[in-house]
């Protein structure tokens, strides 16, 4: 178990049932906790850090089975630089992704569709969430061409990397979600930091002119962020840009953790 200079640690996990998840004859590691109805919490770079399961408690506490499912780096690993640059080194040329525009829509959100449906058959009730985050962030929209998927959160999308405006959508999945998001009345829920490179306004404006009213961008102020998050964050990412886990700050009336409760009233 690794540590930083801070005492730091990496995270055990070992509150959670570790699944091996087969969809259409492609296994995933998912980790599963709680009671209630299903949400998918999709990891964001470089993985499944403290950050994340710290997340995922909250979600489960809130009476959810939460499923987060391995899709890049160490589960449970504290987000190192070096690390970190290595693992978005790796996911940037791997065929799951479509890290850059003109790729169209991620073949994992295949994948997480299937995840979707199966927590929905476990765990009943009226749906599913999705909450992706940076690297995944706009993968909880496309999981909605599922029709499990009733809330979708977009935290902070990060992709394509090299276009701000644009989306991670192919044309006709874009139109396809359209349609869904209009026909039953979903509402999608986003978050990004004032000043983040990685998810700026142009992109929250790509998405208001995609999906219209039913799209809820909401905006923190940037000095509202954590100062010392982990060093993958400090200095690869290097704006604040994780809401709700790298720069959340643990403080009563804090705006990153008024998001926090407004993701899980908004799951409710």
């Amino acid at each position: 178990m690794s540590t930083d200079n801070k005492g730091r640690l990496d995270d055990a996990i070992t509150d959670f049932s570790r699944r091996r998840v087969d969809v259409d004859g492609v296994v995933k590691t998912v980790y599963v906790s709680g009671a209630g109805p299903g949400v998918v919490l999709m990891p964001e770079m470089p993985g499944i850090s403290p950050d994340v399961l710290r997340l995922a408690r909250w979600i489960r506490d809130a009476g959810f089975t939460v499923y987060v499912p391995s899709l890049f780096g160490v589960d449970g690993a504290y987000p190192t630089a070096e690390g970190g640059a290595e693992v978005v080194r790796r996911a940037c040329v791997s065929a799951e992704f479509r890290a850059f525009a003109g790729g169209g829509t991620s073949p994992v959100t295949a994948w997480l569709r299937g995840l979707a449906r199966q927590a929905h058959a476990e765990c009943g009730g009226p749906g599913v969430g999705a909450i992706g985050l940076c690297f995944t962030g706009n993968f909880a929209l496309t999981m909605t061409l599922e029709p499990s998927v009733i809330a979708p959160v977009v935290n902070h999308p990060s992709l394509p990397l090299d276009d701000p405006a644009g989306l991670e959508l192919s044309d006709e999945d874009a139109r396809a979600v359209q349609a869904r998001v209009e026909r039953d009345g979903l509402k999608v829920l986003a978050y990004r930091f004032d000043n983040d490179r990685w998810c700026t306004g142009q992109r929250f404006a790509a998405y208001r002119a995609l999906l219209g009213d039913a799209f809820d961008g909401r905006v923190l102020p940037g000095a509202s962020a954590n100062t010392d998050p982990p060093p993958f964050f400090r200095d690869v990412v290097e704006t604040p840009h994780s809401v709700t886990t790298a720069h959340l700050v643990d403080e009563a009336g804090h705006p990153t953790l008024k998001a926090r409760d407004e993701i899980l009233t908004h799951l409710t």
